[in-house]
């Protein structure tokens, strides 16, 4: 799947007693779910972006180039 290839982050957050979940390649807002648990935040994310490609698909617009990273 090509939206496997784009970088999660997860971070606590104290303020929000939660897991925010956010996708640096895509531009706009910084987070874009969460998760009480490490587990849920992941299963939200990966929820959240097969959303977010299809929203991307549905109004015809480019996904943005995933950050690749090179091992040495």
């Amino acid at each position: 799947m090509a939206q496997m290839k784009y970088q999660m982050v997860i971070q606590w957050s104290e303020e929000d007693e939660c897991f925010l979940v956010g996708f640096p390649d895509f531009p706009g807002q910084e987070w874009y779910t969460h998760g009480d648990t490490y587990e849920a935040a992941v299963a939200n994310g990966m929820e959240a972006l097969e959303v977010l490609v299809l929203a991307y698909e549905a109004s015809g617009e480019l996904l943005p180039q995933p950050t690749v990273f090179h091992a040495a």
